[in-house]
């Protein structure tokens, strides 16, 4: 709960402007739908898929560059600087990385899925310096930090981890252009590890530290356990480094460790999760953390069939690609899940507010097409596993059909957000009229002929000030009725009532 309010009370100044995050978010849904569709069309090859350009690469990397690291990115540059207290830079250039990230991005994947090896130089010519440039970006706001050290120490793993992301990827497309480059065999784990378990896994487990707290209303994770479990995390990825140089039997050796490694870093991560929504006031996240409980689950499944490769007892051809749709599917359950809780969370914060303050999230989450998005992604994940395990190119058709059922739906989903985001704070309602008060005006021939006070059923009373309403004020002048008393009305429905007697005031001026 005190994460909760401290992560708040500083969010507004330090919140980026609403078009810099969400156009990466949208983007990551856009790329959602184009992998899917590449699911859908290249059913055939995806089930026996071992490497190689093709619609399986192309959809693979639809989800890695596409989805999970345009989603981080927006992510990152929107919660770190919250979570460090202090600004990420020019807004701008946090803008600037997004047109060239997202060009570069669909063309990789086009490259990839048509086997066009110069469109896939040129997009990987502009997706390794907008990855740079974000490097530089997180780096320069992790170096001030004031606050949150375990969310700041899983920054700078996951910045490393981008590093050498970078650098295999870089060696793995002048592979494919033919030049001299580093073994594939070594680039191609290193590029896996560090991708999936390293940069996204680590700023999953980091983010995590500030999200789940922050929706469930619960203290943080202490910090030494979540430390620990970040030392055993970065040493089952340089274990997997290891691997990836080292011949049998030591390759095999460093393989199990690193999945080991990652099982325990893994578990741990979970339990402190765990044990912060059970502490939290608010027990129950909605539907989209159980997707996020799915993807931990299926992560866990992923790292066991790693274990299971790197050990050699098993030789089924199959195994291989089971590991690659496991994890895959566990990221993106996990990432779609935290999107649907940020997205009307971040929606509500920049919205204009209205009467009461600014909206609050729920009303800014389209209920319908999120449950679509659920039902059509649980039935995605579940046909393409059976696809992969059966060797079935209609399963796997079904479930391209059945994800591109839910990224549709992911993208009402967010329109919904931004269209109510904009949209102008609804009006005070206006209050009803009132009927005006009767007024008694005495004439000037009878005021002179009859000196006396009028009668006190004559002197309507109210209980509102003069000064809100002049037009009765005015009356009561004309009229030269001096008396405070005298320029009253009495309430909707009540008579009208006589000044005290013997009050000060009554009669004519």
């Amino acid at each position: 709960m005190a994460l909760a309010a401290t992560f708040l009370s500083g969010a507004k100044s330090r919140l980026l402007p609403a078009s810099v995050p969400f156009r990466y978010f949208g983007a990551a849904l856009a790329f959602h739908l184009l992998a899917w569709l590449l699911v859908l069309l290249g059913a055939p090859q995806l089930t026996g898929f071992a490497g190689g350009l093709g619609a399986p690469l192309g959809a693979l990397h639809a989800i890695t560059l596409g989805v999970l690291l345009m989603t981080a990115m927006g992510a990152s540059l929107q919660l770190l600087p919250v979570a460090t207290r202090q600004s990420v830079g020019s807004p701008r250039a946090a803008a600037a990385l997004w047109w060239v990230m997202a060009p570069g991005s669909a063309l990789v994947v086009a490259g990839m899925a048509h086997a066009w090896p110069g469109v896939l130089a040129i997009g990987a010519a502009l997706v390794l310096p907008a990855l740079l440039g974000f490097t530089l970006l997180l780096a320069r706001n992790l170096q001030g930090a004031r606050g949150m050290p375990v969310v700041v120490a899983h920054g700078w793993a996951a910045l490393v981890c981008l590093g050498v992301l970078l650098a295999s990827a870089g060696s793995l497309v002048a592979t494919w252009m033919g030049w001299t480059a580093a073994p594939r065999a070594a680039a191609l784990g290193w590029h896996v590890a560090f991708a999936a378990y390293g940069v996204m896994g680590l700023l999953i487990m980091g983010f995590s530290h500030i999200l789940v707290p922050m929706f469930a209303l619960s203290d943080a994770p202490a910090v030494r356990p979540s430390l620990r479990w970040l030392a055993v995390a970065c040493a089952a990825l340089a274990a997997a480094a290891a691997a990836a140089l080292s011949s049998a039997p030591w390759g095999a050796v460093f393989g199990c460790a690193a999945a080991v490694g990652g099982l325990v870093a893994l578990a741990g991560h979970v339990l402190q999760m765990r044990q912060a929504m059970r502490t939290g006031m608010r027990r129950d996240l909605g539907p989209s953390f159980r997707w996020v409980h799915a993807g931990w689950a299926l992560l866990a499944a992923s790292l066991l069939a790693a274990l299971v490769l790197q050990s050699g007892l098993v030789t089924w051809p199959r195994l291989a690609p089971l590991f690659g749709v496991l994890l895959v599917c566990g990221l993106l359950s996990v990432l779609m899940g935290i999107l649907a809780r940020i997205l009307p969370f971040l929606a509500s914060m920049h919205a204009p507010p209205g009467r009461r303050g600014p909206p609050m999230p729920s009303t800014l989450t389209a209920d319908r097409p999120l449950a679509w998005h659920h039902r059509a992604h649980g039935t995605a994940v579940a046909l393409l596993i059976l696809a992969v395990v059966l060797d079935s190119a209609w399963l796997a058709r079904a479930a391209g059909a059945a994800g591109v059922v839910s990224a549709v739906a992911m993208l009402l989903y967010f329109r919904f957000a931004w269209k109510r985001m904009h949209a102008p704070p609804a009006a005070p309602a206006a209050e009803p009229a009132r009927a005006a008060p009767v007024r008694f005006v005495a004439s000037p021939k009878s005021a002179a002929a009859d000196p006396r006070p009028p009668a006190s059923g004559s002197q309507p009373t109210s209980s509102e000030d003069p000064a809100e309403h002049p037009a009765a004020t005015q009356a009561g002048v004309s009229s030269g009725q001096g008396s405070s008393h005298a320029n009253r009305a009495a309430p909707d429905g009540d008579a009208p009532t006589a000044p005290p007697p013997g009050s000060p005031g009554n009669g004519l001026r």
